[in-house]
């Protein structure tokens, strides 16, 4: 046998060789690692989706509500399936609430308002509301206020590891949500009570 054929008998044997241990390489890289994914969520995290989960359902009712109609072969107008009274308090609230938000934002910039621990608005600065404007305010923190309550009790009664014991732990989280969407400058009060400006 010559040095060619020596020297190709090697590298097939090491081709062999490497085609064999190739994959076990492989698999055993893989192992080296953990087999499953694991992400712990805290308990407040858990609520806060379980909170979004139910907003963002109801936001899509929302949009079918005001987006949906449907016309029979005939041309006549095919009113729409009865939405269930809870449901359709909530999809009521949050429409009213987007009415309002314009009004709500500009009073939040101008410093009279604030998102409070509760999950609600706050007359913050009454002092800086013109005498004529007072009520229109008053009735629109009233407003809105009630809106996030229905909105709040949507979540409790449509969650079923959530009971009326839950309803402060829900009110906190909305807090908290609300004091994560609100604008640099606003007044936002802290869970300890104090209010602050949003940084």
């Amino acid at each position: 046998m010559n040095d060619r054929s020596a020297r190709n008998t090697v590298l097939r044997k090491r081709s062999r060789l490497w085609a064999i241990l190739f994959p076990y390489t492989i698999a055993l890289a893989g192992c080296g690692g953990p087999l499953v994914g694991v992400t712990i969520v805290d308990e407040k995290t858990a609520l806060e989706n379980q909170v979004l989960g139910t907003y963002q359902e109801l936001n899509q009712e929302v949009l079918l509500v005001a987006s949906v109609r449907y016309i029979d072969p005939d041309g006549r107008l095919v009113p729409q399936p009865p939405v269930p009274p809870g449901k359709e308090a909530a999809i009521r609230a949050m429409q009213r609430s987007a009415f309002n938000k314009d009004d709500i934002d500009r009073l939040k910039a101008e410093g009279i308002l604030g998102e409070n621990r509760e999950g609600g608005l706050t007359i913050f600065a009454p002092e800086k509301v013109p005498a004529d404007r007072q009520a229109f305010v008053k009735n629109l923190v009233e407003e809105e206020n009630a809106d996030r309550e229905t909105l709040m009790q949507r979540v409790l009664a449509t969650n079923e590891t959530f009971t009326p014991q839950d309803l402060p732990k829900i009110r906190r989280t909305f807090a908290t949500l609300n004091r994560d969407r609100a604008r640099s400058g606003d007044w936002i009060q802290r869970e300890d009570g104090q209010w602050t400006r949003k940084p």
